[in-house]
């Protein structure tokens, strides 16, 4: 599964876009920051042997990163397109085809769970408890997405990104809260008593983009339309071919309640 880039809602946002589009969601998505990885090494959690569950995993953006630093991958996709490439790019993972509802994980099967870029996709009354159940006493939940756009750091791309979102009607909004409403992801994430909160931190970093890096980009995007998606690549060339997207990935690290 994926996250969305934009303000507001154009497409009515459907978790089986990025299942059509698997070709272009593959070179498109750009990778989580390095700091991040090195904050979930820094906190002991992901290392050599850590046997992980990576839950709503795509193409595998967060997979490969966690087989690099050593770690037993389950990538858990219900995207069969998404988890084909998945398996053909990270042959190291084993790889199901399931939902985080319904997916069997073995009781006290995992030191960590992961749900990167996917969070905001899963009924979390159901997901919680069996992520609970499926981890080791003293295990973990790691959750993050990368915001496309740091609200923070105005550009001329990004204010031509906020006037196509503009002229949107009302559409149906993005299940969850918004993408940087960490604070009330928290809640939600521990508001069961299953997990408590450990870490809490936003990573902030820029890429540079072509237009074509842009449309492929904001056509994975479940609430963009491919006009709306050619709109933003026109931006890029207007202005100079080249942008740099300044991006937040807020991480939340929840350490696994003592209860039965």
């Amino acid at each position: 599964m994926a996250e969305d880039g934009g303000r507001g809602s154009g497409a009515v946002p459907h978790p089986g876009h990025f299942d059509a589009i698997a070709d272009v969601y593959e070179r498109s998505r750009p990778p989580y920051p390095d700091a991040l990885w090195a904050r979930l090494r820094g906190l002991g959690i992901l290392g050599p042997g850590v046997r992980v569950v990576d839950l709503g995993a795509g193409t595998g953006q967060a997979t490969g990163p966690m087989l690099a630093a050593g770690a037993q991958v389950t990538a858990v996709e219900p995207g069969r397109a998404l988890a084909e490439r998945l398996r053909r790019r990270w042959p190291g993972a084993t790889v199901r085809v399931d939902t985080a509802e319904h997916v069997a994980l073995a009781p006290g099967g995992f030191d960590l769970a992961v749900a990167a870029t996917a969070v905001h996709w899963f009924d979390l009354g159901v997901v919680l408890p069996r992520v609970h159940r499926a981890l080791v006493v003293g295990g973990h939940l790691a959750v993050w997405r990368n915001a496309y756009g740091d609200p923070s750091v105005p550009t001329p791309f990004r204010e031509r990104v906020a006037a196509v979102v503009a002229r949107r009607g009302a559409g149906a909004a993005r299940p969850g809260p918004g993408e940087l409403d960490t604070e009330e992801w928290v809640e939600r994430l521990t508001s069961g008593g299953w997990f408590a909160a450990r870490h809490v931190e936003h990573f902030r970093w820029q890429v540079e983009l072509t237009s074509d890096d842009v449309r492929g980009l904001f056509t994975t995007f479940s609430d963009w339309t491919p006009d709306e998606a050619a709109q933003a690549a026109r931006a890029v060339d207007d202005l100079g071919g080249r942008v740099t997207e300044h991006y937040v990935t807020p991480l939340v690290v929840l350490r696994r309640a003592d209860t039965t």
